[in-house]
Protein backbone atom coordinates (compact mmCIF):
# COMPACT_ATOMS: atom_id res chain seq x y z
CA UNK A 1 0.00 0.00 0.00
CA UNK A 2 1.38 3.13 -1.13
CA UNK A 3 1.84 6.41 1.74
CA UNK A 4 -1.27 8.35 -0.15
CA UNK A 5 -3.79 5.29 0.79
CA UNK A 6 -2.33 5.01 4.45
CA UNK A 7 -3.20 8.49 4.21
CA UNK A 8 -6.51 7.92 3.30
CA UNK A 9 -7.10 4.93 5.32
CA UNK A 10 -5.94 7.15 8.84
CA UNK A 11 -8.70 10.24 7.97
CA UNK A 12 -11.64 7.90 6.58
CA UNK A 13 -14.32 6.90 9.55
CA UNK A 14 -14.24 3.43 11.56
CA UNK A 15 -17.25 2.46 9.49
CA UNK A 16 -16.19 2.93 6.54
CA UNK A 17 -13.17 1.19 7.06
CA UNK A 18 -14.97 -2.12 8.38
CA UNK A 19 -16.49 -2.09 4.76
CA UNK A 20 -15.09 -4.99 2.19
CA UNK A 21 -15.95 -3.13 -0.77
CA UNK A 22 -13.97 0.37 0.19
CA UNK A 23 -10.74 -2.40 0.95
CA UNK A 24 -10.95 -4.08 -1.90
CA UNK A 25 -11.37 -0.79 -4.30
CA UNK A 26 -7.81 0.79 -2.01
CA UNK A 27 -6.32 -2.87 -2.99
CA UNK A 28 -7.10 -2.10 -6.89
CA UNK A 29 -5.96 1.07 -6.51
CA UNK A 30 -2.35 0.16 -4.96
CA UNK A 31 -1.99 -2.13 -7.44
CA UNK A 32 1.25 -0.71 -9.90
CA UNK A 33 -0.18 0.22 -13.59
CA UNK A 34 1.87 -0.19 -16.47
CA UNK A 35 2.66 3.49 -17.37
CA UNK A 36 1.01 3.66 -20.52
CA UNK A 37 -2.39 2.72 -18.73
CA UNK A 38 -2.23 5.02 -15.70
CA UNK A 39 -4.72 7.44 -16.43
CA UNK A 40 -2.30 10.55 -16.69
CA UNK A 41 1.31 10.98 -17.03
CA UNK A 42 3.74 13.30 -18.48
CA UNK A 43 3.72 13.60 -21.83
CA UNK A 44 -0.14 14.09 -22.62
CA UNK A 45 -0.91 15.80 -25.45
CA UNK A 46 -2.77 18.96 -25.00
CA UNK A 47 -3.77 21.55 -27.99
CA UNK A 48 -7.13 21.85 -27.76
CA UNK A 49 -7.02 25.18 -25.97
CA UNK A 50 -6.30 28.32 -28.70
CA UNK A 51 -6.96 31.63 -27.37
CA UNK A 52 -5.23 32.77 -30.34
CA UNK A 53 -6.95 33.18 -34.18
CA UNK A 54 -4.81 31.54 -37.15
CA UNK A 55 -5.13 35.36 -38.21
CA UNK A 56 -3.47 36.88 -34.64
CA UNK A 57 -1.00 34.03 -35.44
CA UNK A 58 -0.23 35.40 -38.33
CA UNK A 59 -0.13 38.97 -37.23
CA UNK A 60 2.20 38.34 -34.08
CA UNK A 61 4.98 36.43 -36.18
CA UNK A 62 5.01 39.08 -38.89
CA UNK A 63 5.52 42.26 -35.75
CA UNK A 64 7.80 39.95 -34.34
CA UNK A 65 10.30 39.47 -37.66
CA UNK A 66 9.64 43.83 -38.02
CA UNK A 67 10.84 44.36 -34.45
CA UNK A 68 13.44 42.45 -35.09
CA UNK A 69 14.70 43.84 -38.41
CA UNK A 70 13.54 47.16 -37.49
CA UNK A 71 14.45 47.31 -33.53
CA UNK A 72 16.99 44.86 -33.05
CA UNK A 73 18.64 44.06 -29.44
CA UNK A 74 21.07 46.00 -27.68
CA UNK A 75 24.24 45.22 -25.88
CA UNK A 76 25.43 41.72 -27.31
CA UNK A 77 28.71 40.73 -25.54
CA UNK A 78 31.30 40.80 -28.18
CA UNK A 79 31.53 37.69 -28.45
CA UNK A 80 27.91 37.73 -29.34
CA UNK A 81 28.44 40.47 -31.57
CA UNK A 82 30.93 38.39 -33.81
CA UNK A 83 28.57 34.91 -34.06
CA UNK A 84 25.63 36.90 -34.91
CA UNK A 85 27.13 39.51 -37.44
CA UNK A 86 28.99 36.02 -39.43
CA UNK A 87 25.86 34.59 -39.39
CA UNK A 88 24.26 37.53 -41.08
CA UNK A 89 22.81 40.12 -38.45
CA UNK A 90 24.22 43.42 -38.49
CA UNK A 91 25.07 45.67 -36.22
CA UNK A 92 24.15 49.47 -36.43
CA UNK A 93 25.83 52.76 -35.64
CA UNK A 94 23.92 52.87 -32.36
CA UNK A 95 25.60 49.50 -31.63
CA UNK A 96 21.50 47.46 -32.08
CA UNK A 97 22.31 44.15 -33.79
CA UNK A 98 19.32 43.92 -35.73
CA UNK A 99 18.01 40.33 -37.60
CA UNK A 100 16.89 40.37 -41.28
CA UNK A 101 13.85 38.68 -41.95
CA UNK A 102 15.55 35.70 -44.43
CA UNK A 103 18.22 35.10 -41.21
CA UNK A 104 15.44 34.18 -38.85
CA UNK A 105 13.65 31.96 -41.42
CA UNK A 106 17.46 30.13 -41.97
CA UNK A 107 17.71 29.42 -38.21
CA UNK A 108 14.72 28.27 -37.70
CA UNK A 109 15.02 25.95 -40.60
CA UNK A 110 18.15 24.72 -38.49
CA UNK A 111 16.77 24.79 -34.76
CA UNK A 112 16.58 21.87 -33.06
CA UNK A 113 13.21 19.83 -32.98
CA UNK A 114 11.56 16.93 -30.80
CA UNK A 115 14.19 16.96 -28.36
CA UNK A 116 14.59 14.78 -25.46
CA UNK A 117 15.43 16.38 -22.02
CA UNK A 118 16.64 13.44 -20.46
CA UNK A 119 16.43 12.66 -16.45
CA UNK A 120 19.52 10.48 -14.99
CA UNK A 121 16.76 7.39 -14.65
CA UNK A 122 15.36 7.08 -18.27
CA UNK A 123 11.78 6.46 -17.24
CA UNK A 124 11.77 10.04 -16.49
CA UNK A 125 12.81 11.16 -20.16
CA UNK A 126 10.59 13.80 -21.25
CA UNK A 127 9.48 14.14 -24.90
CA UNK A 128 9.29 17.50 -26.20
CA UNK A 129 7.67 16.82 -29.68
CA UNK A 130 4.38 18.28 -30.94
CA UNK A 131 1.65 19.18 -28.01
CA UNK A 132 3.23 16.64 -25.02
CA UNK A 133 2.73 18.19 -21.78
CA UNK A 134 5.01 18.29 -18.70
CA UNK A 135 4.68 20.09 -15.22
CA UNK A 136 7.47 21.03 -13.53
CA UNK A 137 8.94 23.67 -10.84
CA UNK A 138 11.16 26.55 -11.15
CA UNK A 139 11.78 30.16 -10.14
CA UNK A 140 13.88 31.73 -7.53
CA UNK A 141 11.95 31.90 -4.31
CA UNK A 142 13.98 34.12 -1.66
CA UNK A 143 11.81 32.65 1.56
CA UNK A 144 10.46 29.26 2.63
CA UNK A 145 6.70 30.24 3.34
CA UNK A 146 5.27 28.02 6.28
CA UNK A 147 1.73 27.90 6.71
CA UNK A 148 1.16 26.91 10.27
CA UNK A 149 2.62 30.40 11.45
CA UNK A 150 2.38 31.97 8.66
CA UNK A 151 6.21 33.29 8.32
CA UNK A 152 8.29 33.85 5.87
CA UNK A 153 12.13 32.78 6.12
CA UNK A 154 14.99 32.97 3.68
CA UNK A 155 15.47 29.78 1.90
CA UNK A 156 18.50 27.54 2.58
CA UNK A 157 20.32 24.74 0.40
CA UNK A 158 18.71 21.81 2.79
CA UNK A 159 15.54 23.57 1.32
CA UNK A 160 16.30 23.19 -2.10
CA UNK A 161 17.72 19.70 -1.24
CA UNK A 162 14.05 18.80 0.46
CA UNK A 163 12.07 20.20 -1.91
CA UNK A 164 14.09 17.93 -4.59
CA UNK A 165 13.20 15.02 -2.17
CA UNK A 166 9.47 15.85 -2.74
CA UNK A 167 9.19 16.21 -6.13
CA UNK A 168 11.30 12.65 -6.86
CA UNK A 169 8.21 10.94 -5.10
CA UNK A 170 5.29 13.18 -6.84
CA UNK A 171 4.06 11.37 -9.48
CA UNK A 172 2.02 14.86 -11.59
CA UNK A 173 5.40 16.64 -11.24
CA UNK A 174 7.68 15.63 -14.33
CA UNK A 175 10.66 17.90 -13.72
CA UNK A 176 12.73 19.83 -10.99
CA UNK A 177 14.28 23.39 -11.85
CA UNK A 178 15.40 25.11 -9.03
CA UNK A 179 12.39 26.50 -6.84
CA UNK A 180 14.67 28.71 -4.80
CA UNK A 181 18.26 30.53 -3.46
CA UNK A 182 20.54 29.23 -1.18
CA UNK A 183 20.42 32.48 0.99
CA UNK A 184 22.46 30.70 3.75
CA UNK A 185 25.66 30.33 1.31
CA UNK A 186 27.24 33.56 0.87
CA UNK A 187 29.92 33.01 -1.81
CA UNK A 188 28.08 32.90 -5.00
CA UNK A 189 30.50 29.86 -6.38
CA UNK A 190 29.41 27.65 -3.67
CA UNK A 191 25.98 28.86 -4.19
CA UNK A 192 25.71 27.93 -7.83
CA UNK A 193 27.28 24.60 -6.96
CA UNK A 194 25.05 23.86 -4.18
CA UNK A 195 21.73 24.72 -6.19
CA UNK A 196 23.05 22.33 -8.42
CA UNK A 197 24.03 19.92 -6.41
CA UNK A 198 21.09 20.09 -4.03
CA UNK A 199 18.85 19.62 -7.40
CA UNK A 200 20.84 16.21 -8.47
CA UNK A 201 20.71 14.95 -4.86
CA UNK A 202 16.98 14.80 -4.62
CA UNK A 203 15.96 13.83 -7.57
CA UNK A 204 16.97 11.43 -10.96
CA UNK A 205 14.16 13.69 -12.90
CA UNK A 206 15.65 16.09 -15.34
CA UNK A 207 17.22 18.97 -13.55
CA UNK A 208 17.20 22.66 -14.75
CA UNK A 209 19.71 25.30 -13.05
CA UNK A 210 21.21 28.70 -13.64
CA UNK A 211 24.84 30.02 -13.18
CA UNK A 212 25.29 33.28 -11.13
CA UNK A 213 28.81 33.63 -13.09
CA UNK A 214 30.11 32.61 -16.27
CA UNK A 215 33.62 31.82 -14.45
CA UNK A 216 31.16 29.37 -12.74
CA UNK A 217 30.53 27.07 -15.47
CA UNK A 218 33.77 25.05 -15.97
CA UNK A 219 33.34 23.99 -11.90
CA UNK A 220 30.00 23.32 -12.39
CA UNK A 221 30.66 20.66 -15.34
CA UNK A 222 33.29 19.51 -13.42
CA UNK A 223 30.40 18.14 -11.19
CA UNK A 224 28.22 17.01 -13.38
CA UNK A 225 30.60 14.92 -15.32
CA UNK A 226 31.43 13.28 -11.77
CA UNK A 227 27.92 12.79 -11.31
CA UNK A 228 27.47 11.45 -14.99
CA UNK A 229 30.82 9.36 -14.54
CA UNK A 230 32.65 11.25 -17.10
CA UNK A 231 32.11 13.56 -19.98
CA UNK A 232 31.43 11.37 -22.96
CA UNK A 233 28.84 10.09 -20.33
CA UNK A 234 27.26 13.56 -19.77
CA UNK A 235 27.10 14.45 -23.32
CA UNK A 236 25.54 11.02 -24.15
CA UNK A 237 22.71 11.78 -21.91
CA UNK A 238 22.47 15.86 -20.78
CA UNK A 239 20.56 15.50 -17.77
CA UNK A 240 20.47 19.27 -16.31
CA UNK A 241 19.49 22.20 -18.51
CA UNK A 242 20.17 25.78 -18.29
CA UNK A 243 17.40 28.07 -17.44
CA UNK A 244 19.24 31.09 -19.10
CA UNK A 245 18.16 35.03 -19.04
CA UNK A 246 20.12 35.77 -22.42
CA UNK A 247 17.74 38.85 -22.61
CA UNK A 248 16.67 42.04 -20.52
CA UNK A 249 13.35 42.69 -22.08
CA UNK A 250 12.98 45.18 -23.79
CA UNK A 251 15.12 44.25 -26.26
CA UNK A 252 18.37 44.06 -24.68
CA UNK A 253 20.70 41.23 -24.65
CA UNK A 254 22.35 40.62 -20.96
CA UNK A 255 25.78 40.20 -21.57
CA UNK A 256 27.07 37.48 -18.99
CA UNK A 257 24.06 34.90 -19.50
CA UNK A 258 25.23 35.26 -23.11
CA UNK A 259 28.89 34.33 -22.23
CA UNK A 260 27.22 31.60 -20.14
CA UNK A 261 24.79 30.61 -23.00
CA UNK A 262 27.94 30.32 -25.01
CA UNK A 263 29.96 27.72 -22.59
CA UNK A 264 26.66 25.59 -21.88
CA UNK A 265 25.83 24.91 -25.43
CA UNK A 266 29.42 24.24 -26.41
CA UNK A 267 29.69 21.77 -22.90
CA UNK A 268 26.79 19.78 -24.54
CA UNK A 269 24.09 21.22 -22.10
CA UNK A 270 20.24 21.79 -23.33
CA UNK A 271 19.51 25.51 -22.88
CA UNK A 272 16.43 27.25 -22.28
CA UNK A 273 16.24 30.17 -24.01
CA UNK A 274 14.33 32.46 -21.33
CA UNK A 275 12.79 36.05 -22.00
CA UNK A 276 10.72 37.17 -18.91
CA UNK A 277 9.13 40.64 -19.92
CA UNK A 278 6.76 41.98 -17.49
CA UNK A 279 3.28 43.43 -19.35
CA UNK A 280 2.90 47.30 -18.56
CA UNK A 281 6.23 47.42 -17.02
CA UNK A 282 9.35 46.00 -18.98
CA UNK A 283 6.48 44.34 -21.98
CA UNK A 284 3.86 46.36 -23.35
CA UNK A 285 0.54 46.38 -22.07
CA UNK A 286 -1.54 44.85 -24.84
CA UNK A 287 -1.21 40.83 -24.31
CA UNK A 288 -0.95 39.96 -28.07
CA UNK A 289 1.89 42.97 -28.11
CA UNK A 290 3.47 41.37 -24.99
CA UNK A 291 3.51 38.16 -27.01
CA UNK A 292 5.16 39.98 -30.38
CA UNK A 293 8.33 41.38 -28.11
CA UNK A 294 8.56 37.71 -26.62
CA UNK A 295 8.60 36.06 -29.63
CA UNK A 296 11.08 38.51 -31.17
CA UNK A 297 13.21 38.49 -28.03
CA UNK A 298 13.09 34.59 -28.43
CA UNK A 299 13.77 34.56 -31.97
CA UNK A 300 16.72 36.05 -31.31
CA UNK A 301 17.95 33.51 -29.15
CA UNK A 302 17.63 31.17 -31.62
CA UNK A 303 19.56 32.55 -34.14
CA UNK A 304 22.24 33.65 -31.30
CA UNK A 305 22.18 29.59 -30.01
CA UNK A 306 22.06 28.15 -33.44
CA UNK A 307 25.51 30.41 -34.77
CA UNK A 308 26.92 29.15 -31.73
CA UNK A 309 26.01 25.42 -32.42
CA UNK A 310 23.67 24.50 -35.24
CA UNK A 311 20.90 22.23 -34.36
CA UNK A 312 22.03 23.45 -30.54
CA UNK A 313 19.32 21.56 -28.55
CA UNK A 314 17.06 24.52 -27.09
CA UNK A 315 13.51 25.02 -25.70
CA UNK A 316 11.65 28.26 -26.78
CA UNK A 317 10.96 30.20 -23.19
CA UNK A 318 8.55 32.71 -24.14
CA UNK A 319 8.09 33.50 -20.60
CA UNK A 320 6.51 37.14 -19.97
CA UNK A 321 4.44 37.91 -16.92
CA UNK A 322 1.51 40.24 -15.90
CA UNK A 323 1.48 43.41 -14.30
CA UNK A 324 -1.27 44.45 -11.70
CA UNK A 325 -1.41 47.88 -13.72
CA UNK A 326 -2.96 49.43 -10.33
CA UNK A 327 0.46 49.58 -8.93
CA UNK A 328 3.25 47.65 -11.67
CA UNK A 329 2.92 44.45 -8.68
CA UNK A 330 3.19 41.30 -10.60
CA UNK A 331 0.42 39.46 -10.90
CA UNK A 332 1.32 35.79 -12.04
CA UNK A 333 -1.93 34.31 -10.85
CA UNK A 334 -3.84 36.34 -13.03
CA UNK A 335 -6.59 35.09 -15.92
CA UNK A 336 -4.10 37.46 -18.33
CA UNK A 337 -1.13 35.45 -16.85
CA UNK A 338 -2.95 32.74 -17.87
CA UNK A 339 -3.84 34.00 -21.62
CA UNK A 340 -0.35 35.47 -22.10
CA UNK A 341 0.81 31.76 -21.27
CA UNK A 342 -1.77 29.76 -23.58
CA UNK A 343 -0.89 32.23 -26.41
CA UNK A 344 3.08 31.74 -26.32
CA UNK A 345 2.29 27.84 -26.52
CA UNK A 346 0.19 28.63 -29.90
CA UNK A 347 3.45 30.55 -30.90
CA UNK A 348 5.56 27.52 -30.22
CA UNK A 349 3.11 25.35 -32.55
CA UNK A 350 3.37 27.75 -34.90
CA UNK A 351 7.13 27.77 -35.04
CA UNK A 352 7.31 23.59 -34.41
CA UNK A 353 9.63 24.46 -31.57
CA UNK A 354 9.99 23.01 -28.41
CA UNK A 355 8.41 25.37 -26.06
CA UNK A 356 8.10 26.22 -21.81
CA UNK A 357 6.56 28.92 -20.19
CA UNK A 358 4.81 30.13 -16.99
CA UNK A 359 2.20 28.11 -15.23
CA UNK A 360 0.97 27.87 -11.68
CA UNK A 361 2.40 30.84 -9.97
CA UNK A 362 0.29 32.24 -7.06
CA UNK A 363 0.33 35.92 -5.63
CA UNK A 364 -1.25 34.37 -2.62
CA UNK A 365 0.88 34.41 0.18
CA UNK A 366 -0.48 30.91 1.25
CA UNK A 367 -1.68 27.53 -0.10
CA UNK A 368 -4.97 29.30 0.63
CA UNK A 369 -8.36 29.40 -1.89
CA UNK A 370 -7.00 31.99 -3.54
CA UNK A 371 -4.04 29.88 -4.56
CA UNK A 372 -5.60 27.34 -5.65
CA UNK A 373 -8.17 28.95 -8.46
CA UNK A 374 -4.79 30.44 -9.31
CA UNK A 375 -2.74 27.68 -10.19
CA UNK A 376 -5.72 25.91 -10.79
CA UNK A 377 -6.79 28.05 -13.77
CA UNK A 378 -3.45 28.62 -15.21
CA UNK A 379 -2.30 25.64 -14.82
CA UNK A 380 -4.71 23.52 -17.00
CA UNK A 381 -4.99 26.38 -19.66
CA UNK A 382 -1.05 25.96 -20.05
CA UNK A 383 -1.17 22.02 -20.29
CA UNK A 384 -4.78 22.41 -22.60
CA UNK A 385 -2.47 24.94 -24.80
CA UNK A 386 -0.31 21.98 -25.47
CA UNK A 387 2.28 23.78 -23.61
CA UNK A 388 5.91 21.20 -23.47
CA UNK A 389 6.76 22.30 -20.24
CA UNK A 390 4.67 24.13 -17.82
CA UNK A 391 7.84 25.92 -15.34
CA UNK A 392 6.56 27.18 -12.24
CA UNK A 393 3.56 24.97 -11.88
CA UNK A 394 3.80 24.08 -8.02
CA UNK A 395 4.87 25.67 -4.69
CA UNK A 396 5.63 29.55 -5.63
CA UNK A 397 3.93 32.15 -3.93
CA UNK A 398 4.07 36.10 -3.15
CA UNK A 399 4.43 36.19 -6.96
CA UNK A 400 7.51 34.12 -7.23
CA UNK A 401 8.85 35.34 -3.21
CA UNK A 402 7.99 32.69 -1.11
CA UNK A 403 8.60 28.62 -1.35
CA UNK A 404 6.11 26.40 0.25
CA UNK A 405 6.69 22.62 0.49
CA UNK A 406 3.09 21.89 1.89
CA UNK A 407 2.09 23.62 -1.72
CA UNK A 408 4.03 21.25 -3.58
CA UNK A 409 2.20 18.48 -1.87
CA UNK A 410 -0.95 20.02 -2.52
CA UNK A 411 -0.15 20.93 -5.88
CA UNK A 412 0.39 17.48 -7.22
CA UNK A 413 -2.82 16.67 -6.46
CA UNK A 414 -3.85 19.89 -8.73
CA UNK A 415 -1.55 18.65 -11.57
CA UNK A 416 -2.98 15.58 -11.79
CA UNK A 417 -6.26 16.77 -11.69
CA UNK A 418 -4.84 19.41 -14.90
CA UNK A 419 -3.55 16.53 -16.37
CA UNK A 420 -6.72 14.86 -16.65
CA UNK A 421 -8.32 17.61 -18.43
CA UNK A 422 -5.50 17.41 -20.57
CA UNK A 423 -5.91 13.70 -21.52
CA UNK A 424 -9.26 14.86 -22.80
CA UNK A 425 -12.73 12.23 -23.67
CA UNK A 426 -11.57 9.12 -25.51
CA UNK A 427 -14.24 8.58 -28.13
CA UNK A 428 -13.97 4.66 -29.33
CA UNK A 429 -16.53 2.08 -30.41
CA UNK A 430 -15.75 0.74 -26.97
CA UNK A 431 -16.24 3.89 -25.12
CA UNK A 432 -19.78 4.38 -26.88
CA UNK A 433 -20.98 0.95 -27.15
CA UNK A 434 -24.64 0.65 -25.03
CA UNK A 435 -23.92 -2.58 -24.49
CA UNK A 436 -23.68 -1.70 -20.52
CA UNK A 437 -26.46 0.64 -20.74
CA UNK A 438 -28.56 -2.88 -22.23
CA UNK A 439 -27.03 -5.40 -19.15
CA UNK A 440 -27.93 -2.60 -16.52
CA UNK A 441 -31.24 -1.04 -17.52
CA UNK A 442 -32.86 -4.60 -18.76
CA UNK A 443 -33.61 -6.87 -15.94
CA UNK A 444 -30.25 -5.47 -14.52
CA UNK A 445 -29.47 -3.93 -11.15
CA UNK A 446 -30.25 -0.62 -12.37
CA UNK A 447 -27.01 1.24 -11.67
CA UNK A 448 -23.11 0.61 -12.59
CA UNK A 449 -20.99 0.06 -9.68
CA UNK A 450 -20.56 -3.36 -9.50
CA UNK A 451 -20.31 -3.56 -13.37
CA UNK A 452 -16.74 -5.23 -15.19
CA UNK A 453 -17.05 -2.16 -17.33
CA UNK A 454 -16.84 0.23 -13.99
CA UNK A 455 -14.04 -1.89 -12.40
CA UNK A 456 -12.26 -2.16 -15.71
CA UNK A 457 -11.86 1.83 -16.01
CA UNK A 458 -11.52 2.69 -12.13
CA UNK A 459 -8.39 2.83 -12.56
CA UNK A 460 -7.17 3.68 -15.95
CA UNK A 461 -10.01 6.09 -16.56
CA UNK A 462 -10.15 8.14 -13.73
CA UNK A 463 -7.65 9.95 -11.04
CA UNK A 464 -7.98 9.85 -7.32
CA UNK A 465 -7.02 12.83 -5.26
CA UNK A 466 -3.93 11.67 -2.58
CA UNK A 467 -4.76 14.48 -0.49
CA UNK A 468 -7.90 15.78 -1.34
CA UNK A 469 -10.78 15.31 0.61
CA UNK A 470 -14.07 13.66 -1.02
CA UNK A 471 -15.80 12.28 2.23
CA UNK A 472 -19.80 13.35 2.63
CA UNK A 473 -19.90 15.62 5.92
CA UNK A 474 -21.00 13.00 7.90
CA UNK A 475 -18.09 11.18 7.13
CA UNK A 476 -15.64 13.93 7.67
CA UNK A 477 -17.39 14.84 10.93
CA UNK A 478 -16.91 10.82 12.13
CA UNK A 479 -13.33 10.79 11.08
CA UNK A 480 -12.34 14.21 13.39
CA UNK A 481 -13.12 16.79 10.73
CA UNK A 482 -9.25 15.83 9.13
CA UNK A 483 -8.65 19.58 7.30
CA UNK A 484 -6.37 19.43 3.85
CA UNK A 485 -3.23 21.26 5.36
CA UNK A 486 -3.00 18.75 8.16
CA UNK A 487 -2.90 15.42 5.25
CA UNK A 488 -0.38 17.46 3.06
CA UNK A 489 1.80 17.77 5.97
CA UNK A 490 1.40 14.50 6.83
CA UNK A 491 2.47 13.35 3.45
CA UNK A 492 5.56 15.66 3.02
CA UNK A 493 6.61 14.25 6.17
CA UNK A 494 6.18 10.55 5.05
CA UNK A 495 7.86 11.07 1.94
CA UNK A 496 11.09 13.16 3.78
CA UNK A 497 11.36 10.57 6.49
CA UNK A 498 11.75 7.51 3.55
CA UNK A 499 13.18 9.41 0.67
CA UNK A 500 17.29 8.85 0.06
CA UNK A 501 20.04 10.62 -1.43
CA UNK A 502 19.83 10.07 -5.47
CA UNK A 503 23.54 10.08 -5.77
CA UNK A 504 26.23 6.71 -5.34
CA UNK A 505 27.68 7.00 -1.92
CA UNK A 506 30.88 7.04 -3.16
CA UNK A 507 30.33 10.31 -5.72
CA UNK A 508 28.62 11.60 -2.88
CA UNK A 509 31.94 11.79 -0.94
CA UNK A 510 33.94 12.66 -3.77
CA UNK A 511 32.08 15.51 -4.61
CA UNK A 512 31.69 17.10 -0.68
CA UNK A 513 35.81 16.34 -0.56
CA UNK A 514 35.78 18.60 -3.24
CA UNK A 515 33.23 21.09 -2.84
CA UNK A 516 31.88 23.19 -0.09
CA UNK A 517 28.32 21.31 0.36
CA UNK A 518 25.85 22.94 2.40
CA UNK A 519 23.16 20.18 2.78
CA UNK A 520 22.76 16.98 4.96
Amino acid sequence: MSDIDVIGEACEPARNRRSGGRANRVAVRSAPLAENLRPVRGGMKGGQYKPLTDAGIAKIHASALEALEVIGLSQAPPSGVELLTNAGAIQGDDGRIRFPRALVEDMLNIAARDITLFGRDPKYDLHLTGTNVHYGTAGAAVHIVDPITLDYRESTAQDLYDAARLVENLDNIHFYQRTMVCRDVVDNFDMDINTLYGCLSGTKKHVGTSFSDPSHVQGCFDLLHMVAGGEDKWRERPFVSNSNCFVVPPMKFAEESCITMEACIRAGMPMLLLSAGQAGATAPAPIALTIVQAMAECLAGVVYANAIKPGATCIFGTWPFVSDLRTGAMSGGSAEQALLTAGCAQMHRFYNLPGGAASGISDSKLPDMQAGWEQGITNTLAGLSGLNMCYEAVGMHASLLGFCMESLILGDDLLGQAMRCVRGIEVTEDSTSIEAMKEVCLGGPGHYLGSDQTLKLMQTEYIYPAVGNRMSPKEWNEAGKPLLLDKAIQRKNLILSKAGRQIDPEIDAAIRATYNIHFK
